[in-house]
């Protein structure tokens, strides 16, 4: 399997994975679930959901810090500006800083893996549930996980290849 795989199953996963509704009852529920895997799995992460104009859900293991808070921040920031999962944006550009010329200013958005678009039908893409504190596949992993289980869905269908 290659980059151009993922990237398509990226695009699936964002396409499919659609949430009937976002409010905060479905908000706690999903975050809710993360931190319990994170804790039974002993996984250091903070969790993030929310709409485009306010937070939702939030969440931190032991093992974090202020660091991650701000991962989860500028993940945010580049899902919204850019409409997709941060970790597709790495498939697609690699993991350096936006250019100077591109006008995204690196202290506020990331390409990194972790922030995942959140999208209703009839809205389109309203939020992002973003996660940090794996590494940028794994924070990725853990978001499609979290949604695949609430909508009841085989999280083997969506996962990316093992690499």
């Amino acid at each position: 399997m290659t980059t151009e795989d993922d990237i398509s199953r990226v695009k699936r996963q964002e396409l499919e994975l659609v949430l009937p509704a976002l409010d905060e009852g479905v908000a706690f529920y999903i975050g809710a679930a993360i931190r319990a895997r994170a804790l039974a799995e002993n996984l250091s992460l903070v969790v993030d959901i929310r709409t485009w104009d306010r937070q939702l859900f939030f969440s931190a293991t032991p093992g974090t810090s202020f660091d991650n808070a701000e991962w989860v921040r500028r993940k945010i920031n580049s899902v919204r500006r850019f409409q997709r999962a941060s970790y597709r944006l790495v498939l697609e550009r690699g993991e350096a800083p936006f250019p100077p010329q591109s006008g995204v200013d690196p202290a506020d958005y990331v390409i990194a893996g972790g922030g995942f678009p959140l999208r209703v039908p009839g809205a389109g893409i309203i939020g992002a549930l973003t996660i940090s504190g794996l590494p940028g596949r794994s924070d990725h992993g853990v978001a499609v996980d979290a949604i695949c289980d609430h909508l009841g869905r085989n999280r083997a269908d969506y996962a990316l290849r093992e690499v």
